[in-house]
């Protein structure tokens, strides 16, 4: 069965690594994709391989989701395109190749994580959850991470306090729009191999902290994707119809330790 059969699903972010992954996982449960994104180029080949991967329907819009205009213009012309916006996943965000000692952040590197990671969200939000009240329905799925309440990695504290921040405003806003039908949660994934950044970061690390961090997880082994995408479909679907304003860790058990 299709879970999400034939519901108009914006990922933001979805031009390559987590968020294309997302995407996928989407389509493959029958919605109508749009890939959101900053690049022309990573937009283009994301709707390409869902098309063709997929054999779902699958547009494009270019967005800067820090900047209110553009979010506010590519929304508009979402919901002119596609007649309703069912399901938004805030994707976009990361710890931006910003370093993660303190005393090499700098302000532009906090004002870039902060920006593209909690404001860019809240704006994406702001912009969709009129549209999802008009439907009476509709259902957000932040991207956090287990640095929003426990800590970081491979990431500085602007990282920690933005994915923190989606976590306060993924509460306060299923809260305030619970009454109106629209569901909003988050996902929190520890360190997950979702693209060769990532992958660069981890090795950086040595084989020494590596198994530090393994240690640190019950079930000593990082995640999957697939393991990631689950759980943003579940929270998305009517499987998780009673379920809002939760952030779900897939840590395997890491804040346990």
């Amino acid at each position: 069965m299709e879970r999400l059969k034939d519901r108009v699903a914006i990922v933001t972010g979805a031009g390559r690594g987590m968020g294309l992954a997302i995407a996928h996982a989407c389509a493959r449960e029958g919605a109508r994709i749009v890939v959101v994104d900053i690049n022309d180029q990573t937009i283009g080949s994301a709707v390409e391989a869902i098309r063709n991967q997929d054999h779902a329907d699958a547009m494009g819009v270019k967005i800067d989701i820090t900047n209110r205009a553009q979010v506010e213009a590519g929304m508009k012309g979402i919901v002119e395109a596609c007649g309703r916006i069912d399901l938004l996943v805030n994707n976009a965000g990361g710890s931006l190749n910003t370093p993660y000692k303190l005393a090499e952040i700098e302000e532009r590197h906090w004002d870039l994580v902060v920006n593209v990671n909690l404001k860019g969200t809240f704006f994406c939000c702001q912009q969709a959850i009129p549209q999802m009240v008009k439907q009476k329905k509709g259902a957000i799925v932040n991207i956090s991470a287990l640095a929003g309440h426990w800590r970081a990695s491979l990431a500085g504290v602007q990282y920690t306090a933005a994915k923190a921040g989606i976590e306060g405003l993924t509460r306060q806003l299923a809260y305030d729009f619970g009454p109106e039908g629209v569901r909003i949660n988050a996902v929190a994934p520890t360190v997950s191999m979702t693209s060769q950044r990532m992958q660069d970061l981890w090795d950086s690390r040595g084989k020494e902290e590596q198994e530090k961090v393994y240690a640190q997880i019950p079930l000593r082994r990082l995640s999957r994707t697939d393991e990631i995408t689950s759980a943003v479909i579940f929270l998305a679907s009517d499987e998780a119809s009673y379920i809002t304003g939760i952030t779900l860790d897939v840590c395997g058990g890491r804040y346990l330790r």
